[in-house]
This record gives structure tokens, C-alpha cells and sequence, in this order.
């Protein structure tokens, strides 16, 4: 006779309701987002992109606060007279203002965080698939090479969303209370829609090139070396032609970041005349370097991901 645990032994089939390889794309990026959490360094490098976000926010704070009480006054610091006029001066260089370049310069400066943490991040979510072996079991289910791709891009996408559009949107409504926020907000709904598409900008970009770049090196060393050397690297050669040598201002374009600033700024509505350090080369030429890195990024995990052998 069959003892009654016979039938928890027997194969017993899946119920549920099948979602296609799009749900299996989403459930791929909420686990990555999962795996990275787990990281100290991660939570490390999430704290320091807080601290950014707090100096904008408090500076955008004081401002108001110099310009509304202490416009006219003298204050004393450690028994020092400090003049007001002249720390508001020096904080109206950040544009703490509520304007394109108030969001502009916090994405800019956010910025040094959100490579290092996508740096860390294209490693232990792409190269480990390809350096374990991890990436033909991905593909053994069904789903498709580029639902792997778009599942990574997904993640890197959270992180980049969380550092940058979330608290610029935030720091948005904060200058529509600090300013007058019965005009503020419809006068610069455009300025927020600016916030969402630098964002989308970003995502698109980065996304493609951690996912890109991981899968060229794989290892987390030689990967933060890599951006480093795409970001730093590309921007001091960058200031070097076009600041010290006074070559065209094209040459800023070797610069990504400055690139994907540029980008930032139009969609911001911010006047090209207004960009510093000047000269800047024009809007669409930056879009089209930016376009071209992600048509390179696109080619090459199109060749690399279908390189890859799959055993049903």
C-alpha cells in the first residue's frame, strides 16, 4: 500500500496563470535591485547621495531665508561680521533659485555618486552572469536575449531614478513652498517634466552602457577603472583642449557627463547662452554623441548576447 506521502513526492504542476517574458524581465530587475541591497557599500554610497541632496536642500532653504530676513544686515560669525549680500552672492552660484539650473547643477553634482554606485553595480548584476556561467540558465527559460538586457536595464534604472529624478522632483516642490507656490508650480510644470525627461535621459544612457560595459570586463576592479576613466579621465581631457588649449568647444563633447548635462539642460528649457563654463557646443550635438554611444551600446550586447549558447 502507498503511504500517504507518496503524493508530496509526485510531480505536481505549476497553477498559476502565465505573465510572458516581459513579467520574467520584471521579476529578473526586482531581483538584481534585492541582490544589491544586500551590499553595506551600496547603503554606504546611498548615504553620501542623501548628504547631496540635503546641502541643496537646506542651501535652497537658506537662500530664501538670507533674501527674505537678512538682505540688509550684518551678521557676526565667531565674532567676525559676516556680510550677508556676499554669502548670498556666493550661494546664488549653485542657481538655488527654483530655475533649469538649480536641477541642472544638483544632477551634476549627484552625479559622482551615481557612477561609482552604477560602477559597483554593473558588476555584480551582468559580469557575475558571465564570469559563473549564470547567463545560458537565464536563457534557458523562456524569455528572450533581450528580455535578460531589458531586465538589467530595469534595475540599473531603479538606482538611477532613486539617486537622481526622485530627490530633483523633491527639491521642485520644495522651491514652489519656499517661493510663491500658488503661481510657481503652473508657471514651472515644465521645469518637473524637464526633471522627468533628464531622468529618462539617464536611464536610457547609463543602463545600457553599465550593462555594456560589464559584460566587456565582468570583474569590479577593472569596471570601476573603466568608468572612471570614461568619466574623469574624458573630462579632464575635455577642460585640457577646451579651457587650456583653447581648442573648438567640440572638444567638451569627449566629456559624456558634460554630454548628458547638455541633454539635461534643453530638456530643462535652460538658454544655451546660460551654460558654464562657456563655450558649450550647441544642444544637438550633444544629443547626437549621446545617441551614438547608446547605438554602440545596443550593437555590441546584441553580438555578445547572441553569442551566447543556450541548452533547452
Amino acid at each position: 500500500m502507498p503511504a500517504q506521502t507518496d503524493a508530496l513526492l509526485r510531480y505536481r504542476p505549476w497553477r498559476g496563470e502565465p505573465r510572458g517574458p516581459l513579467a520574467g524581465a520584471a521579476a529578473m530587475a526586482r531581483a538584481s535591485v534585492k541582490l544589491l541591497l544586500r551590499r553595506r557599500l551600496m547603503w554606504g554610497l546611498f548615504a553620501l547621495a542623501l548628504l547631496v541632496f540635503f546641502f541643496f536642500f537646506y542651501a535652497q532653504y537658506l537662500v530664501v531665508w538670507i533674501t527674505n530676513q537678512l538682505s540688509t544686515e550684518t551678521v557676526r560669525f565667531a565674532g567676525i561680521p559676516v556680510n550677508v549680500g556676499n554669502l548670498t552672492k556666493f550661494l546664488d552660484r549653485l542657481n538655488l533659485n527654483g530655475t533649469a539650473h538649480t536641477f541642472g547643477n544638483f544632477v551634476w553634482f549627484q552625479g559622482y555618486v551615481l557612477v561609482i554606485v552604477l560602477a559597483l553595480a554593473g558588476s555584480v548584476l551582468v559580469g557575475n552572469d558571465f564570469a559563473h556561467g549564470t547567463l545560458p540558465f537565464y536563457l534557458s527559460k523562456p524569455i528572450g536575449r533581450w528580455h535578460y538586457v531589458l531586465g538589467k536595464c530595469l534595475a540599473v534604472g531603479a538606482f538611477v531614478n532613486l539617486l537622481v529624478t526622485l530627490p530633483a522632483a523633491l527639491l521642485w516642490v520644495e522651491a514652489g513652498l519656499l517661493f510663491d507656490w500658488k503661481t510657481y508650480y503652473l508657471d514651472n510644470l515644465d521645469l518637473l517634466l524637464g526633471v522627468v525627461g533628464y531622468g529618462l535621459v539617464l536611464t536610457v544612457t547609463l543602463s545600457l552602457l553599465v550593462v555594456a560595459t560589464a559584460v566587456l570586463v565582468r570583474r569590479t576592479v577593472p569596471l570601476v577603472m573603466l568608468w572612471m576613466g570614461l568619466f574623469v579621465f574624458g573630462r579632464l581631457l575635455a577642460n585640457l583642449l577646451a579651457d587650456g588649449l583653447k581648442w573648438d568647444e567640440r572638444w567638451r563633447l569627449i566629456d559624456l557627463w558634460n554630454d548628458l548635462y547638455l541633454c539635461g539642460l534643453s530638456c530643462l528649457g535652460a538658454e544655451h547662452e546660460t551654460v558654464r563654463p562657456a563655450p558649450q557646443p550647441e544642444y544637438w550635438e550633444a544629443w547626437a554623441v549621446v545617441g551614438a554611444v547608446c547605438a554602440g551600446c545596443v550593437w555590441y550586447l546584441r553580438r555578445r548576447v547572441q553569442a551566447v549558447e543556450i541548452v533547452s
